[in-house]
């Protein structure tokens, strides 16, 4: 069984909820990425996302934004970004995802940039841009590794296409809390009529994210969600910290202490 559907599967089983943070791969270093990786599981989290730095991110506020604007100054590359979590794969059992653009996707070839994720010890990926009439044959090279295949659904998503986006996707579903960019908001919306859509489609494990950054908020994604993804916040809390490996440990740890 791939290591996400895994993952989701021991939740459900011992009626858990599950924590997924988001670090941008090289920031503050690719050194730094390797480190924390495995910290962040021993934290609380269950899967982590590791976002490729982009010159153009979509969805990201300013705070994600920022930090791979740093990354790709200082020299930072995909493969740079791939080879940190290669090296830190031996030290976690942690799921781990990619989320990266559909462009830098499109640039290496579909098939083998899913093919190097794999290869490098990655569980799965997130394209928050793609056009999901594109989906099809990633969606195939996705099933042939073995990695989760995640699209995005909006609160403006309607329900025929909420029925088309889950039937391409794998290991989980990535559903935004929110509209607008990322960034830690003060409250989070009922989010329980929203599965319940969803839910008339795929049982699909869900993982709410967009506007999530304390541990009450992590308590109230998962009260309607298998897990809260927390991206922008803990970006933050690194970007000011004196040591950004200890700081992000510390906060995922105050976030884990919100799951259901």
């Amino acid at each position: 069984m791939p290591r996400i559907d895994d993952i989701f599967s021991g939740l459900r089983a011992n009626h858990t909820k599950g924590l997924m943070p988001f670090i941008c791969g090289g920031f503050p270093s690719c050194e730094a990425t390797t480190s924390l990786i495995p910290s962040l599981g021993q934290a609380g989290a269950c899967i982590t996302e590791i976002g490729i730095p982009f010159s153009d991110p979509i969805a990201d506020g300013p705070v994600i934004a920022s930090a791979m604007h740093e990354a790709l100054q200082r020299g930072v590359e995909v493969d740079d970004v791939l080879n940190a979590v290669a090296q830190a794969r031996n030290s976690t059992d942690m799921g781990l995802v990619a989320m990266v653009s559909a462009s830098i996707v499109h640039r290496r070839g579909d098939s083998a940039f899913l093919e190097a994720l794999a290869q490098k010890g990655l569980d799965g990926v997130i394209i928050p841009d793609l056009d999901p009439q594109q989906a099809p044959p990633l969606l195939t090279a996705a099933d042939q590794h073995g990695l989760s295949f995640s699209l995005l659904i909006a609160p403006t998503t309607p329900e025929h296409r909420i029925e088309a986006l889950v039937q391409s996707c794998r290991g989980f579903i990535y559903l935004l809390a929110r509209g607008g960019l990322t960034g830690a908001t003060d409250s989070l919306p009922d989010l329980e009529d929203r599965v319940a859509t969803i839910r008339q489609f795929t049982d699909l494990p869900i993982a709410a994210g967009f506007g999530i950054g304390s541990a009450h908020q992590v308590r109230a994604a998962t009260e309607a969600c298998d897990a809260a993804i927390v991206g922008s916040a803990l970006i933050k809390e690194m970007a000011g910290a004196d040591d950004p490996l200890l700081a992000a440990a510390s906060f995922v740890e105050s976030l884990a202490e919100g799951l259901a």
